[in-house]
């Protein structure tokens, strides 16, 4: 009986022993080598996992670097240090990196517009844009509860007569602030210079005074003293090509609700 035991014992421990050691050659033969540089990369990136390069995260971006399916200067909140320094991991030619500033393209201050209705629900611009469009007489304006201020990784961003601000020198350009805001008011402009439309209002010039002093009025006056043929309004709103925009300044001069501004850092 004990004899059985132990043969048993011993059948059992080699089988296991040569499953082990099989197990440990496929692991060797089929193992997956991985890319020094992937970590190099990822240490590299400052970590704001904020998306603005088109990936999920630092993660996702750090490995298609490696893998040379993404530009190493995807980075804007990195800006060009971190492009310089991914180009000399990769050993590739550093390329320019865009300089940009979250803008918040609306003006319809507490002075410009006004409320139309009271909102006592959950304090937030997702929450109240469900509701009519919010509480403001322009339904595509900001709303000023802030979503944008709460994600923004700087804390750049503040609520002032209404409206969103942002800091333009500080602003890493990451986008989080444009992705969240629930009507799409904010975009990523040149930190350079660039003109831009204070507004998002798409309804008609009479309509839109009203409720807003400060909106576009689609008068065209912009788009017919646009030389580089930069501007078009559509949709009763004035829109900026920003390859043919030349920064003349020539279409802010003629608005005459002035809703069109150079912006310029």
């Amino acid at each position: 009986m004990a004899k059985d035991i132990i043969i048993a014992l011993i059948t059992v421990a080699s089988v296991g022993l040569i499953a082990g050691i099989m197990l440990a050659i496929v692991s060797h033969l089929f193992k997956v080598k991985e890319d020094e540089r992937v970590a190099k990369i990822r240490e590299a990136l400052p970590g704001v996992n904020c998306g603005a390069c088109g990936y999920r995260g630092c993660d996702d971006y750090a490995a298609a670097v490696a893998e040379g399916t993404a530009e190493p200067n995807l980075c804007i909140p990195g800006a060009e240090a971190t492009a310089s320094e991914l180009s000399e991991i990769l050993g590739v030619e550093i390329k320019k990196v865009d300089k940009l500033t979250a803008f918040v393209h609306c003006h319809g201050n507490c002075e410009a517009t006004e409320k139309k209705a009271e909102y006592s629900g959950i304090k937030t611009c997702k929450a109240a844009a469900m509701l009519y469009g919010g509480p403001n007489s322009c339904t595509y304006g900001c709303i000023g509860y802030g979503d944008c201020a709460k994600v923004c990784p700087s804390g750049l961003i503040c609520i002032k007569d209404g409206i969103a601000h942002i800091d333009a020198r500080a602003c890493l350009g990451c986008g989080l602030c444009a992705k969240t805001c629930p009507k799409h008011i904010i975009s990523l402009v040149p930190k350079t210079s660039a003109t831009v439309v204070m507004c998002s209002s798409k309804d008609k010039g009479a309509d839109a005074r009203k409720l807003c002093k400060n909106a576009c009025i689609g008068c065209k006056k912009c788009e017919k003293n646009c030389e580089a043929g930069a501007i078009t309004v559509t949709d009763n709103l004035a829109h900026i090509d920003r390859e043919k925009c030349t920064n003349c300044g020539k279409c802010a001069e003629v608005c005459p609700t002035k809703c069109i501004r150079e912006f310029i850092l």
